[in-house]
């Protein structure tokens, strides 16, 4: 009987390991972890490895750059485990989720596009009305704690109401808000954050701005690529996976 080519080839962990310049304890934490296939065992115990698991690592490693590890591993777990409909299901949340990160820089760059290329609104010119905290958390969709944290760190700047003591946001600092939410939607951290939002109050040029939002447009297109990437290598193991026995 003629044997399958993807069952009758053995390989060592470090015929794997060393293909993709890992170390053999990584490639068996692959295989614990689901995203290889179980390992074939020789009469002394010894773990030996097909093409298959070859297909399969290569195939978790091209995801990851595109998916993040733990999506990837979610993938290679739902295909080991013979559920591809799970595994399409996570592929495709990926997917919407660049494209909600797409959308979320689109609006960014829209936000930065009404403050003009004038002086933006300092805080003390604001109107002497403005927001509290609950309210502006309730329009960001975020938690007050986190308004709190980001004037900790520079991002707003509210005044006190003199007779309660409560945090009031002007104009400028529901501005700020809001850009700092995006921002830190597209992955940006507090630290990051802070010298752009300085850059819009002085408004003595908006190009720090372009520039993180040139590397931000190349970060999302690199995932992009890397998903076309991922789902060839991918789309190579399941083809495989149907021919094994």
């Amino acid at each position: 009987m003629r044997q399958n080519p993807q069952t009758a080839v053995r390989l060592r962990p470090v015929d794997l390991a060393r293909r993709h310049g890992l170390s053999t304890q990584a490639v068996r934490n692959y295989e614990a972890a689901g995203i290889l296939p179980a390992a074939g065992r020789t009469p002394h115990g010894y773990r030996t490895y097909a093409p298959l698991h070859a297909y399969a690592l290569a195939a978790f490693l091209a995801l990851v750059p595109g998916h993040g590890h733990g999506t990837a591993a979610s993938i290679m777990r739902a295909v080991n485990r013979d559920d591809q409909e799970e595994a399409f299901r996570v592929v495709d949340e990926s997917h919407a989720q660049l494209l909600e990160d797409r959308r979320t820089l689109q609006a960014v760059e829209r936000a930065l596009g009404d403050l003009g290329p004038g002086v933006a609104p300092a805080p003390d010119d604001a109107a002497s009305d403005g927001m509290f905290v609950g309210p502006l958390a309730r329009k960001l969709g975020i938690r007050p704690a986190t308004l709190r944290k980001w004037e900790r760190a520079g991002l707003v700047t509210p005044r006190r109401d003199p007779r309660t003591g409560y945090r009031v946001y002007a104009e400028a600092d529901v501005r700020d808000a809001g850009l700092a939410h995006q921002l830190r939607r597209g992955g940006y951290r507090l630290e990051q954050i802070a010298p752009l939002i300085a850059q819009v109050r002085a408004a003595g040029g908006l190009e720090p701005l372009a520039a993180a939002l040139r590397d931000w447009h190349a970060r999302l297109a690199a995932r992009g690529r890397a998903m076309l990437a991922g789902a060839a290598e991918l789309d190579t193991y399941l083809r495989h996976v149907h021919d094994a026995p």
